[in-house]
């Protein structure tokens, strides 16, 4: 069979005469590309949602890889926020609460009778709300020796409570002294603070 017997074959008018042969191939070729026609349709569209899966495994695996380090972790941070909670409470304990104040207060002039200087001026000032704590600042002002203004800083620093010292200035008693043990005026403001409770925030 000769091609032009083939292509007289394949006319649509002449395709019921053709031999069996020629009916076979071209239900083959038919059939193949209506398969070939779903899988390309069918097929492109779960390809994609394949790659997204993919993707999304990928995603999936680095987030489970995170965790579970985080969870290989977990006794480890258990016990920092134990020691953390431990060291907040303590630093909370320094802080005192309304009543202990006063004697603070007391207890930061005696220190500075206890070091041997002269107080010219203790003014506490009015206390400053700041998040969860107030601070209480004093207004000091002292004179002596340096050593003395020393066992003075040193004494605020060793008190069970938290008490800062700021703003200082040092300068002669008397400026137109030259000795070395002439005493000193030191200006500062000292600051407390205090636990504000819930209510107070």
């Amino acid at each position: 069979m000769n091609w032009d017997e083939l292509q007289h074959h394949l006319e649509p008018d002449n395709i019921g005469t053709a031999p069996m042969s020629i009916k076979l191939g071209v239900i083959a070729v038919l059939v193949i590309m209506i398969i070939a026609a779903g899988i390309y349709f069918d097929t492109r569209n779960q390809l994609a949602v394949l790659e997204r899966h993919e993707k999304k495994e990928v995603e999936l695996k680095e987030e489970f890889k995170i965790k579970a380090d985080q969870a290989a972790k977990l006794e480890l941070y258990k016990e920092q926020l134990a020691e953390m909670e431990a060291s907040f409470g303590a630093l909370l304990r320094q802080l005192p609460e309304t009543t202990e104040v006063e004697s603070l207060l007391v207890d930061v002039s005696q220190t500075g009778l206890a070091a041997g200087l002269e107080i010219k001026k203790f003014k506490p000032s009015a206390e400053e709300k700041k998040g969860f704590y107030a601070e209480l600042p004093i207004s000091l002002e002292v004179t002596g020796s340096y050593h003395q203004l020393a066992t003075f800083i040193s004494g605020i620093a060793a008190l069970p409570r938290i008490v800062t010292i700021s703003d200082m200035k040092l300068e002669p008693q008397d400026k137109d002294s030259q000795a070395t043990s002439a005493k000193l005026k030191m200006s500062a403001t000292a600051k407390t603070y205090r636990y504000l409770q819930e209510d107070e925030q």
